[in-house]
């Protein structure tokens, strides 16, 4: 899973909140912690990119 966050992003923390295992907030935008994604959290990763205010969480 490549889990990635375009510059579209408002900060907003909604993904840190649903799933910190994966994102963290950054200097200007929500940042991916790694590509390592647990399988355990792709659940939450799949959720935070569809609850995303600005679809700004992209999953290839």
């Amino acid at each position: 899973m490549d889990v990635r966050i375009e510059d579209s992003c408002t900060c907003c923390g909604l993904c840190v909140e649903i799933c910190p295992e994966v994102f963290d907030m950054g200097d200007i935008t929500a940042e991916v912690i790694s590509n390592d994604i647990p399988p355990e959290c792709i659940d939450a990763v799949t959720e935070a990119a569809e609850e995303c205010p600005v679809e700004a969480i992209v999953i290839d």
